[in-house]
């Protein structure tokens, strides 16, 4: 077999651009990488990989006279997921995913056996790119009393709501994405003032600076990536959220109890928008960080695994309060029992 193919098809009639993504990874880190994709809802891919071909090479019956030369490439290429993503601000949004889920791979992967783990492109540049979708980011509101809004475009707030500012960036979210507005509805109903807020796998940080500017009183945002936690730093600081009020931290919760003891207990309200493996892991945390009478909202789910999940949260002594989805994902609130 030399190309594994999942057929990736677009359904709408709408006229729609798409920009290909590719992974460079080695054959071992194929299921890995494969899999992490399929977390985030990145259903099709073709895999390129020179062990497939040393294979057919072996496995071939009778004799061949000619082999393309296109073919005979695949012997000396490097590995790579390619897959297509939309030119427009849900590819965005899901390409900021993509970065995350890498970037957390790469960590896991300490003796680099899934190899450089890189994304190209090809021949766009992520600058252009990243121009050319900002037409489709908009102001938009949320719930009862948020607003969110990129810096480039006027807000008429004759609602008075609560106007969130963010710019796209190379961290999630920017509230675009589905998990992201499901985690921001859930908010604006469960800050009423005065809360202690922990944010893990905080991206752009737009959940905990949303919390902040809805009335909690402070707020720890954690990730696994540097890049995405100097861009919460910044959306933080667009929003004019006082230093004081939002601590941030780079590292992994499952591996360094440093940095579990410096986040500390007694939160009223944890936000993790990540995906449905990172969430089971975690699961055995949430309970030690939360206060008594604390909120707890998962999200960035694929509808599928959302039992999945659940169970694995709910085995550490939770209770699911409701579950809300919007195009095959889902978020989930939950209390402790």
């Amino acid at each position: 077999m030399l190309w594994c193919c999942r057929l990736f098809v677009h359904s709408s009639g709408d006229v729609m651009n798409w920009t290909e993504i590719s992974i460079y990874t080695t054959t071992e880190g194929i299921d890995p990488v494969c899999g992490r994709l399929l977390g985030i809802g990145v259903t099709g891919f073709v895999i390129k990989d020179a062990a497939d071909f040393e294979d057919f090479l072996a496995r071939k019956d009778g004799n061949w006279d000619y082999i393309d030369d296109d073919l005979m490439e695949l012997r000396n290429c490097e590995t790579a997921v390619t897959f297509y993503l939309a030119d427009n601000a849900q590819g965005a949004e899901q390409l900021s995913l993509v970065r995350s889920e890498m970037a957390a791979l790469a960590a896991y992967d300490k003796d680099g056996r899934f190899g450089r783990l890189a994304i190209d492109m090809g021949s766009i540049r992520e600058e252009d790119w990243a121009e050319n979708w900002k037409q489709y980011f908009k102001p938009f509101t949320v719930g009862e009393r948020l607003a969110v809004k990129p810096s480039w475009e006027s807000y008429d707030n004759t609602d008075d709501r609560t106007v969130l500012e963010i710019d796209p960036g190379s961290s999630f979210g920017t509230g675009q994405h589905h998990t992201t507005r499901l985690c921001l509805e859930y908010i604006d109903e469960c800050v009423k003032g005065g809360e202690k807020v922990l944010d893990l796998g905080c991206g752009s940080g737009i959940l905990s600076v949303a919390a902040l500017l809805l009335g909690a009183s402070s707020a720890f945002a954690v990730d696994i990536d540097e890049n995405s936690v100097r861009i919460a730093n910044e959306t933080a600081s667009k929003n004019h959220v006082p230093p004081e009020r939002y601590t941030t931290a780079v590292g992994n919760i499952c591996e360094d109890s440093a940095l579990r003891e410096r986040i500390g207990t007694g939160y009223d309200l944890i936000c993790a928008n990540i995906v449905a493996d990172v969430l089971i892991a975690m699961a055995p945390y949430f309970r030690g960080f939360l206060g008594k009478d604390g909120v707890l909202l998962i999200s960035g789910i694929i509808s599928p695994r959302a039992d999945e999940v659940i169970s694995a949260v709910c085995a550490q002594g939770f209770e699911m309060v409701n579950m809300r989805e919007s195009s095959d994902w889902a978020a989930v609130r939950l209390k402790q029992v």
